[in-house]
């Protein structure tokens, strides 16, 4: 198995079985899905040659399931301007649309003298202990009131969820980047907010990520800060994190979906990516 969620077929980019979705077997998560979309805007800007620019913003769309087939990324500049470059990007399987995502890239400036509020309180990775520094894709360590473990089973409550992340390569062969690996790692919003007593029983329809800051690197962090839900529609609002401080945010909107929901009670995963039960 290729430790990354797609390999290159020429312009397609094939799935690997690490992209596969615990929905369907024959679905992608949006793991895989805003990764690929990341990485096409990503090297669009830098076609421009627009270095002093930094991802600032991305939404993904989720609105057609992605299944286990080719698929096609394009994109394109909406806008360009000294401070700003806006950029879509489109992900197709046989002629289809099944994603879009669009992002805010802008220029980095001096920070300005005047006092802002922000809070005094943020989260923090697990200890290095539990959790040693590396750039080597692992089983994330999720946390609730369980404490920290990579053990699935521990955390099916209904206690505020956090996950640590060392985010999979995007292509085979290609070192995963800062962004691609935010953007990836901010569908686990989906499961640090949704996830409770009875599994995933919510799946969400879109990624909204937002960085005042690129990673490090390739180790991520996900806080569950909020979750609104009427009517069997939820909004869920985590804060995204490395070990230097805070990034951003990642939100989500999610949809009941409790006829196929997700038991993460008895689901384990080894660091090459295989996954027994579920």
């Amino acid at each position: 198995m290729d430790l990354s969620f797609f390999r290159a077929d020429g312009a397609l980019l094939v799935p690997t079985e690490m992209a596969q979705s615990m929905w369907d077997t024959n679905h992608m998560h949006g793991v895989a899905v805003s990764g690929a979309l990341a990485r096409a805007l990503e090297r669009q800007v830098a076609d421009l040659g627009r270095h002093d620019l930094h991802p600032a913003r991305l939404t993904v769309d989720l609105f057609r399931a992605a299944t286990m087939d080719p698929c096609e990324v394009t994109a394109e500049v909406v806008r360009e301007g000294r401070r700003i470059c806006l950029v879509d990007a489109v992900l197709t399987q046989g002629g289809q649309r099944v994603a879009r995502a669009s992002a805010v890239f802008l220029a980095a400036t001096a920070t300005t003298e005047g006092e802002v509020w922000s809070p005094s309180e943020r989260p923090v990775p697990p200890p290095l202990d539990v959790a040693p520094q590396t750039d080597v894709p692992h089983v994330p360590f999720l946390h609730s009131e369980a404490g920290w473990s990579q053990n699935f089973g521990e955390h099916q409550n209904a206690s505020r969820k956090q996950s640590w992340n060392s985010a999979i390569p995007v292509l085979a062969g290609e070192p995963i980047t800062p962004f691609q690996a935010a953007a990836a790692v901010a569908d686990g919003a989906s499961l640090v907010t949704n996830w409770g007593s009875r599994g995933v029983e919510y799946i969400n329809t879109d990624i909204t990520l937002t960085l005042a800051r690129q990673p490090d690197g390739a180790e991520i962090g996900l806080s569950a800060v909020d979750r609104v839900e009427y009517d069997g529609i939820a909004v869920g609002t985590a804060a995204v994190f490395d070990r230097s401080g805070p990034l951003g945010t990642a939100v989500v909107t999610s949809v009941a979906n409790a006829l196929r929901t997700v038991d993460m009670g008895g689901i384990e995963y080894s660091d090459d990516g295989t996954r027994t039960g579920g």
